[in-house]
């Protein structure tokens, strides 16, 4: 926890004598806490303010600012909250994303930009361990050509085309729902890719099974990634 961090949020008593640590609470203003875990058990106890419409916290582990509407706690502002960032290292053909999901949010957006790398090549995504069970299907159209071509996989072993890289550029941005819940992921995503001979495509699918994931990996084949930032942000449900 940070420094300033706290447990509960107490109530105060005439003439009482405040401790440092009562101080230090008073001293932060919008109380701090490190989860969402610790905000939830610091009302309604012995000598704690009861929870109730209008109250503020701030939350270490999201970085986010929320409030409590009378029924549930809402996020502050709403909109996407940046909860990761991962710097593609150097010549390398793969990067994997950890802590990227959690119970935080149940939706997420991964954008992908710059870099100096070798080649032209798709980055292929995967969750976990998970080799099996990605479904996807798309559309996408060479900048030298106006036909729509089509593409597609039933239970392959990950989603082809999601991050991809060219010379001076990584290339994606996806949106992907419910990874981190015990329920079907779902991904919608596209790509420009930075390359004159080379193409648009917009894709989506789904990944086969009701596994929990934190993590994901980039895989790219024929060309290494060097430099470029793969950034997650937790997209708010209010």
């Amino acid at each position: 926890m940070g420094a300033n961090a706290q447990t509960s949020v107490p109530v105060f008593t005439a003439g009482q004598v405040l401790t440092a640590q009562q101080q230090t609470e008073i001293n932060t203003g919008i109380p701090v806490f490190a989860t969402t875990t610790t905000r939830d058990a610091a009302f309604g106890g012995t000598g704690e303010k009861t929870l109730a419409e209008g109250q503020f916290a701030y939350i270490e582990a999201s970085n986010t600012t929320q409030y409590y509407d009378g029924a549930a706690w809402q996020t502050f502002g709403g909109g996407l909250t940046l909860v990761k960032t991962q710097t593609i290292g150097t010549a390398v053909s793969s990067v994997t994303v950890t802590n990227a999901f959690s119970a935080s949010y149940e939706n997420y957006m991964i954008v992908a930009t710059g870099g100096t790398n070798s080649g032209t090549s798709g980055g292929a995504m995967s969750l976990g361990a998970t080799a099996t069970g990605y479904y996807y299907a798309g559309i996408y159209v060479t900048y030298g050509s106006a036909t729509v071509n089509g593409y597609r996989a039933s239970n392959a072993t990950a989603w082809a085309d999601v991050i991809n890289i060219t010379a001076n550029n990584t290339d994606g941005c996806a949106i992907i729902r419910a990874p981190f819940l015990a329920k079907t992921t779902q991904i919608s995503y596209n790509v420009a890719q930075s390359d004159t001979g080379s193409y648009a495509l917009q894709a989506g699918g789904f990944l086969n099974n009701t596994t929990s994931y934190t993590d994901f990996t980039i895989t790219w084949i024929g060309a290494t990634a060097t430099g470029g930032v793969i950034r997650v942000y937790g997209i708010q449900n209010s």
